[in-house]
């Protein structure tokens, strides 16, 4: 059995670099009135020593924990198989990592797991969320809110239980799907479908809405509702070829989907694009270039969402424990552009 070293300790680092033990402690937490020289000293003390804060003593100077939770809710094997899940993350993480803060990953695996969540966000373990992947009926919204935490949303909130001033971030949903729907009118095609997202979710009814924009009074039979995986584009896809054999064109609310949609189409000998053209939603590149043939989509910045959300939730906290200075112009809600990128498959 190894005898470990104790650890440095505040006075410790105040003997080292010739200041009061008050004076770290306002420059290792973070505060004000200290001149840079000795701000300098006391960070070098720190270093030489290897001097690592007691996070129960910053949390009570500074009022915060330095966490924050990301609630998804979702089922993890939705979570771990969906790559946008994994971009989404790797922005948050990105942006709380440079600010020196944890994140706190919560999955929602059904209704029963929705009282721990809040639970958890009302116990004082984080300083706030990031919730994303809500359905319209999900109570998650409300629980969060009754747990006091401040929280930003990822996607545009479309439920009515007093959260109608959160803040959000979104990307350009219906524009994007009207420049997509607009590209397959521009290469003649007639016949053009469209596999939904679930609908209780606003990214994919704002989808929907894009393509219904674009194609006015389409036939209802070439709107079909799928889920967001690559099963339910398949099963969506063998449905649209029985019902409507004619489609020369399917517009998928995703990637995934549309990839499912693409290996269908091979089945049953249709040729991309010559007899269907297919756009996908999202440019998740490990899907997106690696279907065949490689998928034309709408690029929506998911990394870059992920990091707003974080920045958002981080600025509003700063505002909150009167760091004004970085706080200023956090808007309500932040709606990100998108773009149509070409490959081969439109």
């Amino acid at each position: 059995m190894t005898e470990t070293a104790p650890r440095p300790t505040l006075e410790a680092v105040a003997a080292r670099a010739g200041v009061s033990r008050a004076t770290v402690s306002r420059v290792v937490n973070g505060g004000d009135g200290v001149r840079e020289p000795l701000v300098a000293r006391v960070r070098r003390a720190v270093e030489e020593l290897g001097y690592v804060p007691n996070q129960a003593a910053r949390t009570l100077v500074t009022k915060r924990h330095d966490a924050v939770a990301v609630v998804i809710a979702e089922p993890e094997t939705r979570v771990f198989a969906d790559p946008f899940f994994g971009l989404q993350l790797r922005g948050i993480s990105k942006e709380l990592t440079a600010h020196d803060n944890q994140l706190v990953l919560l999955l929602t695996e059904g209704r029963d797991d929705h009282a721990r969540v809040a639970r958890y966000l009302a116990g004082g373990h984080v300083d706030g969320a990031l919730v994303f992947s809500l359905h319209l009926d999900d109570p998650l919204p409300g629980l969060i809110q009754g747990a006091g935490v401040p929280t930003v949303f990822g996607g545009r909130p479309g439920w009515s239980d007093g959260t109608r001033s959160a803040v959000f971030v979104d990307s350009d949903n219906r524009g994007g799907a009207r420049t997509a729907v607009r590209h397959l009118v521009g290469l003649g095609r007639g016949r053009i479908a469209h596999i939904t997202g679930p609908l209780d979710q606003t990214s994919a009814a704002d989808r929907l809405d894009g393509y219904r924009d674009v194609m006015g009074d389409a036939d209802p039979r070439l709107i079909l509702e799928s889920d967001f995986t690559p099963a339910g584009g398949e099963r969506a896809m063998r449905e649209l070829l029985d019902r409507c054999p004619d489609v020369d064109a399917v517009f998928a609310a995703n990637d995934l989907a549309a990839s499912g949609a693409l290996r269908v189409l091979r089945e049953r000998g249709r040729r991309v694009p010559d007899d269907v053209a297919v756009i996908g939603f999202d440019d998740m590149l490990p899907v997106a270039e690696h279907t065949d043939p490689p998928l034309t989509t709408v690029r929506q910045d998911i990394e870059e969402m992920g990091r707003l959300m974080a920045r958002l939730l981080l600025r509003g906290l700063d505002r909150r424990t009167g760091d004004e200075a970085t706080a200023d112009g956090a808007p309500a809600g932040v709606v990100l552009p998108t773009t149509l990128v070409r490959r081969a498959s439109a």
